[in-house]
C-alpha cells in the first residue's frame, strides 16, 4: 500500500496537534445499541497481548463498557485458541496460523472478524554482525522463529523464495521472549519475529532487517470467539459491542498514535519514540473489518501451504470455522 510517509518530528508535531482533539471526540461518541440492552450481569473473558487491545480501548476512549471485561494476557494465538476450546476464554485474536491448526483438529473456535495491523513489524532479522545480506545467506546458519505462527509460514516462503528450505538451515523454534534473548547472546544468527520484540531486538542489539512481512502475509489477523458464548445471547451483545468499540478504536489509531504509543509504552516498557517508528514505517493503516471471501481463500491458502510443508498432518478445510454473522454490522460501522 502507498501510505504518506512522516518523519519522526512531522509525526510528533501531528499527532500532538489532534491527539487530545481526536480523543476526546471518539469518547463522545454515541454508544452502540447493545447499550439499551442491560449487560451489566455479563463479564466476557477476554484474551488480550501485551499492550494492544487493553491499553487501546482506554487510550481510545472506549473503555466505558456496559459488561465487564476479564482480560487475560496470552502473549500468542495457539493460546487464545486453546482457551476459547477448553471454554476458559470468549474472545481472543491471533494471526490465520494457529487457526489453521484450529480448523484441521476441529477446535470449538469461530472467525467472527479481522484486523489489519502492521506486517513491516514482521520482519526477519540478522545480527549485526553475522555474514548475511539476503535470505540466500541463510544456508547453515541458526534461525530462530516461533513455530506454528505467521513468522514460521513467512519464513518458509521466503526461504522457498531462494530454492531453500528449512532443511537447508538450523532452524530453532522459540516464544519471542526467548528468542529475543538467545538474539541478545549470539545464539542466532537470525530470527524471524513480530512486534515490540523485533523492535528491541533493532534498537538495543542493533538487528538488521533483510526482510518484512509485506508480500508474505495476507494483513489478515482473525478475531476469534467461542461458539458456546454466541449462542448465549447476552454475551453474544456484548462480544457484538466490543466488536464495534475496537473497531472505532483500530480506526482510532491512524490519527492518534502518540496517545496510543503511550499506553502501550506504559504497559510494554518499549520507549515511546521506539513505537511510534514503527508506526512511522507502518505497511498500512490500521481497521477492524467484516469478513469477506478473499479473507477466507487467503487463509485457505495457509492451509494448503502448511500442509504441503508437512506442518499439518494432513488437509485444513477452514471455511465452516468463520462466523460471518456479524459482517452487516461491522459493515454498517466500518463506513
Amino acid at each position: 500500500m502507498n501510505i504518506a510517509s512522516f518523519n519522526r518530528r512531522e509525526w510528533l508535531q501531528a499527532a500532538a496537534a489532534f491527539g487530545a482533539a481526536g480523543l476526546g471526540a471518539t469518547a463522545s461518541r454515541a454508544a452502540p445499541s447493545q447499550q439499551r440492552q442491560d449487560l451489566s450481569g455479563v463479564t466476557l473473558r477476554v484474551g488480550t497481548y501485551k499492550g494492544l487491545w487493553r491499553p487501546l480501548l482506554t487510550a481510545s476512549g472506549q473503555a466505558d463498557t456496559p459488561y465487564k471485561i476479564d482480560w487475560r494476557e496470552l502473549n500468542n494465538g495457539v493460546l487464545h485458541i486453546e482457551a476459547i476450546n477448553g471454554d476458559a476464554l470468549d474472545l481472543g485474536s491471533g494471526s490465520e496460523i494457529p487457526a489453521v491448526f484450529a480448523a484441521r483438529q476441529k477446535a470449538h473456535v469461530r472467525f467472527v472478524a479481522v484486523t489489519h495491523e502492521d506486517l513491516n513489524n514482521q520482519a526477519t532479522l540478522a545480527r549485526t554482525d553475522a555474514p548475511i545480506k539476503s535470505i540466500a545467506d541463510f544456508k547453515g546458519k541458526r534461525i530462530g522463529y516461533v513455530r506454528a505462527t505467521t513468522s514460521h509460514y513467512y519464513l518458509a516462503k521466503q526461504l522457498a523464495e531462494v530454492g531453500l528450505s528449512f532443511n537447508d538451515i538450523t532452524p530453532v523454534s522459540l516464544t519471542p521472549a526467548d528468542g529475543l534473548s538467545a538474539f541478545a547472546r549470539g545464539d542466532l544468527d537470525a530470527w524471524a519475529i513480530y512486534g515490540y520484540n523485533g523492535q528491541l531486538a533493532r534498537t538495543q542489539y542493533g538487528a538488521r532487517t533483510i526482510k518484512t512481512g509485506v508480500g508474505y502475509l495476507s494483513g489478515n489477523f482473525p478475531i476469534y470467539a467461542n461458539p458456546r458464548t454466541l449462542d448465549d445471547a447476552p454475551r453474544r451483545a456484548a462480544i457484538a459491542d466490543l466488536l464495534q468499540r475496537l473497531q472505532r478504536s483500530f480506526a482510532w489509531i491512524n490519527s492518534n498514535y502518540l496517545a496510543y504509543a503511550r499506553a502501550q509504552s506504559a504497559e510494554t516498557r518499549v520507549p515511546v519514540g521506539d513505537i511510534v517508528e514503527l508506526f512511522n514505517g507502518r505497511s498500512g493503516d490500521y481497521s477492524l473489518a467484516a469478513i469477506d471471501d478473499s479473507v477466507i481463500r487467503s487463509h485457505q491458502d495457509v492451509a494448503d501451504t502448511f500442509q504441503k510443508l508437512g506442518v499439518l498432518d494432513g488437509p485444513a478445510n477452514v471455511r465452516p470455522l468463520w462466523d460471518r454473522s456479524f459482517e452487516t454490522l461491522l459493515r454498517a460501522h466500518g463506513a
